[in-house]
Order: C-alpha cells, then sequence, then structure tokens
C-alpha cells in the first residue's frame, strides 16, 4: 500500500504511522507501550466488522479508536424519502456494503483496527455508518487492501467506497462519486509558531520546510521553491525518514513547519497535545493545487444508482448537523464541505 498518500495520482492511503507509533510483528505500539493490533486479515483478504460502532439510529464516532477521535454517539433518524431513492437491490437487502482499503496496517484517523483488537474504526468507514443510518440500512463494514477494495465494487461485493478516495476524470470514467471532504495538504507546526499560511507561498520565504520525497506535497513545494527564486527568495527543503524524525526537528526548531496530507497531521496534533512540544496546523492547500479543490468522494459502481442517495444522505448529514460533529470529532473540520456533490470535476487525465 502506498505510503506517500493524498497525491493526485495515487491517493491511497496516507502515510506511516504518525510520531508516538511505531510497528511491530502486526501491532501498533505508542510511545507509552500500549499496544493496538492490527488487521488480522491477509492483505488480500476482507474481513468484515457489520454494525462495530453502531447499532440501527445510533452511531458511535470515534469507537475505540485509541485517541484519535474524541469518542461521540449520535443519534441518526432515517429519511424514508431517501430510502425510497435506493436500488432496489440495496433496499431488499437491508444493508449497505461498505468498503474500506485499510489493510494490511489501517491509516489513522482515517481508518484502522481500533484498541479493542476488531472494530474497524476512523472517520472513513464512521461516515459510511451515519450515511447508512441515514438511508435507513444497517451498515456492513468490509476491510480489503486498496486494490481489492476496487475490485469489491467492480463485482459488486461492495456497494460503496468510504476510503479516503480522490476524484479523479479517469476514475469517473469507471465510477460514481458522491463527494464528502476536501482533499487537502496542510502545513503542521509548532502550538507556539506564528507563522500563518493561506495558500500564498511568499509567507514560506525564508522559511525551512520539510517533506516527504517522492510524494504531491513535494512536487508543489519544490514549484513554490523555484517560483520564489525568481524573485530573489527562496525555501530550504528538508527531508527526513519518517515522521518521528519531523517531530524531533519541530520540536528542536531545526525546521519551520512540516508540509504533508492534512489528515495524517491533524492525527499527529491530536496525539501532541499535551507533550513537550505540541503542534497545530497553520494552514491547508488543495491536494490538486491551486486551479481545483480536491474532493473526497464515496465510491461507487457506475450507473448502480446508489451516488445520488448518498450524497442526499451526506446533505442531510451537514443538514441536521451530524457531519459537522464527525469532522470535529476528528479534527478535520478543516476539510468541510458544503454540499456533497456527485461525480463533480475531478484530478485531469494529464495530472502528473
Amino acid at each position: 500500500m502506498p505510503t506517500t498518500a493524498l497525491s493526485p495520482t495515487s491517493d491511497a492511503p496516507p502515510a506511516a504511522p504518525p510520531a508516538r507509533w511505531r510497528v511491530r510483528a502486526g501491532a501498533l505500539v505508542l510511545a507509552a507501550g500500549v499496544v493496538v493490533a492490527l488487521a488480522g486479515c491477509s492483505s488480500g483478504a476482507a474481513a468484515t466488522g457489520s454494525g462495530q460502532g453502531s447499532s440501527r439510529g445510533s452511531v458511535t464516532i470515534g469507537a475505540a479508536s485509541n485517541g484519535a477521535a474524541t469518542e461521540t454517539t449520535v443519534r441518526v433518524a432515517e429519511d424514508t424519502t431517501l430510502h425510497d431513492e435506493l436500488p432496489a437491490a440495496v433496499k431488499s437487502s437491508g444493508k449497505l456494503v461498505i468498503g474500506v482499503g485499510a489493510l494490511p496496517a489501517g491509516f489513522p484517523p482515517l481508518a484502522f483496527t481500533g484498541d479493542d483488537q476488531r472494530t474497524l474504526t476512523g472517520s472513513e468507514p464512521d461516515l459510511g455508518r451515519l450515511v447508512a443510518a441515514k438511508l435507513g440500512l444497517e451498515a456492513d463494514v468490509r476491510n480489503a487492501t486498496w486494490d481489492n477494495l476496487f475490485v469489491g465494487i467492480d463485482g459488486g461485493k461492495i456497494d460503496a467506497g468510504f476510503s479516503n478516495v480522490t476524484v479523479t476524470e479517469q476514475r469517473k470514467e469507471k465510477y460514481d462519486f458522491a463527494s464528502y471532504r476536501q482533499d487537502n495538504l496542510a502545513l503542521q507546526v509548532l502550538a507556539t509558531s506564528k507563522l500563518a499560511f493561506d495558500g500564498d507561498p511568499s509567507a514560506l520565504a525564508g522559511r525551512t520546510i520539510a517533506v516527504s520525497s517522492g510524494t504531491n506535497q513535494e512536487k508543489i513545494l519544490l514549484e513554490w521553491k523555484a517560483d520564489l527564486e525568481q524573485q530573489g527568495k527562496t525555501i530550504d527543503v528538508k527531508y527526513y525518514p519518517d515522521g518521528n524524525a519531523v517531530q524531533l526537528a519541530l520540536g528542536s526548531g531545526k525546521i519551520d513547519g512540516y508540509f504533508g496530507p492534512n489528515p495524517t497531521i491533524a492525527y499527529a496534533n491530536t496525539q501532541s497535545a499535551g507533550s513537550a512540544h505540541p503542534t497545530k496546523t497553520a494552514g491547508t492547500y488543495s491536494g490538486a493545487g491551486s486551479t481545483l479543490q480536491g474532493l473526497i468522494a464515496a465510491t461507487t459502481k457506475k450507473d448502480s444508482g446508489l451516488a445520488e442517495p448518498i450524497a442526499d444522505a451526506i446533505d442531510a448529514l451537514i443538514a441536521d448537523g451530524t457531519y459537522a460533529k464527525w469532522l470535529r470529532a476528528y479534527n478535520l473540520s478543516n476539510e468541510a464541505v458544503q454540499t456533497s456533490q456527485v461525480n463533480p470535476e475531478g484530478l485531469p487525465l494529464d495530472n502528473g
């Protein structure tokens, strides 16, 4: 599974476990020694979690999330009008089969095996559960590898993928989408920093910024550096081997910020709270670049008839405030959308 996520052409799960987490023999180990078991299936198999973290009409956001979210239980009222919009086969089954491509290791805070060693938790499966409840369906959440998520959608075994999938024009040829989050990069700084970033790269002139090699965010940062150099300014770009090294560099003042995937940074900020060097997000930037706001969307088989009712369900969750509670629980409010769009403009076919 790729570890340089939120790239326009390879947006599979964000990077390896953030600072304070390390991997050992099938488990994530916190610096404090707390062990969180990873998904126990082989990388090609699907794990199921029907209804875990929810019951009919009630969904627990952030269940067993080991601090990735503020656990919040919400009541979701079924919308019978939206239920009637569903394809006949889905209505008769009584469930929405939700696919997540988080095997083998997961990618907090978006999707991972919880600290109870069985619940598939994270913002992505949780939104799937909320949508299912709004549609009056049972949530049947199934985990797979990134590639097998799409195999499941293609073969009709998965109704909808909720797995950090970026809308692209190429994908729209084969799938229908219902957007639910902005696809953003973020600038992470120390909580005491006065650096603010509104998308204007001139704010980074004279600063030392870390980035992961081979990623979309590196491509964008190097473009900014080249543009600034034409103005007689520059950005000092630094590379570190992993998230722990980045956090140490931030804490010691060796770098002014880290430019990376917004969800990964949001999670690291949450984990750093109460530490000697807490961090925050100084600003965000579209993962699609300056001309298009990238969007993350529920992914359904082309012409399955599911994208529209899913989008309507998301809009209903936005209207009743549940959507805002979901984002807030995972510290992802800076990726909110005002409405869910069916097959919105995606990253172009020639995007590099």
